[in-house]
């Protein structure tokens, strides 16, 4: 039996974008980038000239993918707002209103469960060490993944809903049509 070759697997880690073409890679890096970043320091990063790379980062900043902040030297950050408004659509896109409303449904009822069971309206209003130290079942582990996945209930519901609505709208508007 041979040895499977290296190169049919993932990159390494380490240089995860090694096989894209330069935009690709500033693409990836932009994604991983959580605070403003100089052109510079992304093309070091990519390995491309810093002229290429202020070109796609002006151009990923037209199409709102990054935000740009003036300053000697410039420096750009991924937007999320623009990739919240994308998984929206694609939401609304890829899912009818019942499919939406359903899913709107149980992550609201999951969101009760935790309101009931913590006697609270938000994670932020929890006290965990306080709330694992008064069960006899849940660890401080537990309370904390259930805040964890409370708070994304709380998110993914918003953005569910603001899908429905976005699909509701383009069924109403098609149908007016």
């Amino acid at each position: 039996m041979s040895k499977p070759d290296a190169a049919d697997g993932p990159p390494p880690f380490e240089d995860a974008f090694a096989g894209d073409d330069v935009e690709q890679r500033i693409y990836g890096t932009i994604l991983q980038t959580r605070e403003p970043t100089t052109a510079s320091s992304i093309a070091g990063a990519v390995e491309c000239d810093p002229k290429t790379a202020r070109k796609y980062l002006d151009w990923f900043e037209q199409l709102g993918i990054v935000t740009q902040y003036d300053g000697h030297p410039a420096t750009y950050e991924r937007n999320d707002a623009y990739f919240e408004w994308r998984r929206i659509n694609q939401l609304a896109a890829e899912q009818s209103v019942a499919e939406l409303q359903d899913r709107v449904r149980e992550l609201t009822s999951r969101i009760s469960e935790y309101q009931d069971r913590y006697d609270a309206t938000s994670p932020a209003a929890v006290d965990a060490v306080a709330a694992a130290e008064e069960s006899d079942e849940r660890t401080i582990d537990d309370v904390y993944s259930d805040l964890s996945d409370w708070a994304t209930a709380r998110e993914e519901r918003e953005r569910y809903e603001r899908a429905r609505q976005q699909r509701m709208g383009a069924d109403n508007e098609q149908a007016s049509g």
